[in-house]
């Protein structure tokens, strides 16, 4: 049970918020009442589902700020799951060579992974005409209202009287106004909310299409989600309408370039850190960019970030595992992670670079050389029985049971996909 999940459960009992919530359809609560038991900033800010405190995820709640001093906790569906198409080639487009105060190889913060989007002509592309960045931060959402539907789904009405909103972008072109919720990392969700209430401010204050989207910068992929509201009274009529992915123009990565790192690789000793249970290096990659920024806590990735409280365990430790992440602890006496030297380096590299150290750093360990191996041998990977026998083969670190190897080949195959997809990507 984290913090935020204890001073729920004794806003819970106090307030009788489930008896409340079942009996009026929803409950309102002040943040001065939340504030006597925790900062309300951390008790009611969850980007995304796996945020939510456990309380919150058993019954089906969420909750949604209405002013700048209250809240309305309800079983309101209030996140939108995000669809990654990858099969979507993305558009290459060039960097300005002049440009010094961007680094394209150093965008692991959301606002200059915007900036760099904006001066490539993304925004241009997306929106069909030129565009000015004319808004960003944080402003005051006026009074609105509108109709959520219910997990169950009921319809309810809520009222908003000057919430704080905050936008990560606002673009202006000539017919329309785009405003962009930014996250620097592959996320299963969103909450809606970060995109409505500055949807439904904006739409009242110019004549001109408001388009929400929402955004993504992973793995050095810039991916734009063109939504709409058809109907702008209701919250949960947002519907997709385009995805579109772009890359900074970079030298091709070949099949050849990792057939010439597999050749030429030396596996080294297995470390005495747990074989890796992390399936999607996809998400260790943006593990180690939040940490090209930032040392972080344990907390800090689960709070502020898509994972939950194992995923931040399965992938700092496979991070660890490959020698790219490192834990210390701070004057705190908190668990802090940080990258290492090599980590450093590799993240600090231009594309193509950059995934080929991160492919040597995979196969560097026996179990993954010997899977891609039987992989250019046979033209498919092997079965998970197979990729077992050789991981039995390879003197693990404290990997006893036959459940665990099965568990962890899983990663192994996760691992030698994502390898043999980034001629297909990059």
């Amino acid at each position: 049970m984290s913090k935020t999940d204890d001073a729920w459960e004794i806003l819970f009992e106090r307030h009788k918020i489930l008896e409340n919530v079942r009996q009026n359809g929803f409950f309102e609560i002040q943040a001065k009442e939340i504030k006597k038991v925790r900062e309300p900033r951390l008790m009611a800010k969850f980007d995304h589902f796996s945020h939510l405190p456990k309380l919150f995820k058993e019954h089906g709640l969420s909750i949604l700020p209405i002013s700048r001093s209250s809240y309305v906790i309800g079983e309101f569906d209030v996140y939108e799951k995000v669809h990654y198409n990858h099969k979507l080639k993305p558009i290459r487009v060039d960097f300005p060579a002049d440009l010094t105060t961007i680094d394209p190889t150093n965008l692991y913060s959301e606002s200059s992974a915007l900036h760099c989007a904006h001066v490539t002509g993304m925004m241009e592309m997306v929106m069909g005409e030129e565009s000015y960045q004319t808004i960003s931060g944080r402003m005051s959402s006026r009074e609105f209202d509108f109709h959520i539907q219910t997990k169950k789904g009921n319809d309810r009405h809520i009222t908003i009287k000057n919430s704080q909103i905050e936008i990560d972008g606002g673009y202006e072109s000539q017919n329309q106004f785009m405003i962009v919720e930014a996250k620097n990392e592959t996320v299963d969700d969103f909450l809606v909310r970060q995109l409505y209430y500055p949807y439904r401010l904006w739409k009242e204050k110019t004549h001109k299409e408001v388009k929400p989207v929402f955004f993504t910068y992973s793995n050095d992929i810039f991916s734009f989600f063109v939504y709409e509201f058809t109907d702008p009274k209701r919250y949960n009529s947002l519907r997709l309408i385009e995805q579109k992915d772009f890359i900074i123009a970079h030298e091709k990565l070949e099949l050849e370039d990792i057939v010439a790192i597999f050749q030429t690789v030396q596996p080294v000793q297995e470390p005495e850190i747990p074989f890796p249970q992390a399936d999607s290096f996809t998400r260790l990659v943006d593990l180690l960019g939040l940490l090209v920024e930032n040392d972080l806590s344990k907390e800090d990735i689960t709070q502020n970030y898509d994972f939950d409280v194992r995923q931040t365990s399965y992938y700092t430790s496979a991070g660890m595992y490959l020698g790219l992440i490192e834990k210390y602890i701070d004057e705190n006496k908190q668990v802090m992670f940080t990258l290492t030297k090599s980590g450093k380096e590799i993240m600090r590299l231009r594309t193509k670079d950059k995934f080929l150290r991160l492919t040597k750093s995979i196969l560097d360990h026996e179990p993954f050389k010997q899977v891609l191996a039987e992989y250019f041998q046979n033209g498919t990977l092997p079965e998970k029985p197979r990729i077992v026998e050789i991981m039995k083969r390879c003197n693990l670190y404290n990997v006893n049971s036959e459940s665990t190897y099965f568990r962890r080949a899983s990663t192994v195959t996760g691992w030698i996909n994502w390898i043999l997809e980034l001629p297909e990507i990059y």
